[in-house]
């Protein structure tokens, strides 16, 4: 039978422990919603200043001489559904990440000169 000592001690515990999984828990998926994104060797990357007129396809295309791409987005205007100047790609791997870097930022493409880097840390909505 037990004591209200050791009933108290045992609920101390346990709340420690849940307390102490739930942290772990905030740390794991706190990795996986910041950072770079580099998981499996995919690196995402932030393309400017893109022509209004460029599509999905057309980053596909570029940034394919350099690699395999995962994905290719265009950021759009949720009102009108019209592009913001802006995107992201996802690359296979580093290597052609960091090659597409080299040779496509300061690129003319479609009448404006393109920025090219690795995608920031904050998350996007």
């Amino acid at each position: 039978m037990y004591s209200v000592d050791s009933f108290s001690m045992d609920i101390t515990v346990l709340v420690s422990l849940f307390s102490v999984a739930w942290f772990i828990i905030g740390i794991v998926v706190g990795q996986r919603m910041t950072g770079t994104k580099q998981s499996g060797g995919v690196t995402e990357l932030y393309v400017g200043n893109l022509s209004y007129d460029v599509r999905e396809k057309d980053l596909k295309r570029e940034f394919g001489q350099f690699g395999g791409v995962t994905s290719a987005r265009i950021i759009k205007n949720k009102f009108n559904n019209k592009s913001k100047g802006f995107g992201f790609v996802e690359m296979a791997n580093r290597a052609s990440s960091l090659e597409a870097i080299r040779a496509l930022n300061g690129k003319e493409m479609r009448g404006r000169r393109i920025v090219v880097n690795e995608a920031k840390s904050e998350a996007r909505g």
